[in-house]
């Protein structure tokens, strides 16, 4: 089932990064109707620097629904 992968810059605890998996998965599972043990998720810290050659530059078109405004 789905996997969600979650890149934002470095600053947050784990607790933090832990409260963000679970909303996001219970969430998915909410909409898609599904039970939330088949939602896995991930989160990478991504320096700032790095944001466009590790993030920006690797998401094709037609597969970003919400761009972000910098």
């Amino acid at each position: 089932m789905p996997h969600i992968a979650i890149q934002m810059y470095p600053g947050r605890d784990q607790k933090t990064k832990d409260k963000i998996a679970k909303r996001m998965q219970a969430v998915l599972a909410e909409e898609m109707q599904a039970d939330k043990k088949y939602f896995s998720v991930s989160i990478q810290d991504v320096e700032a620097d790095d944001w466009k050659d590790s993030v920006e530059d690797k998401i094709e078109s037609e597969n970003l629904f919400i761009s972000a405004e910098f």
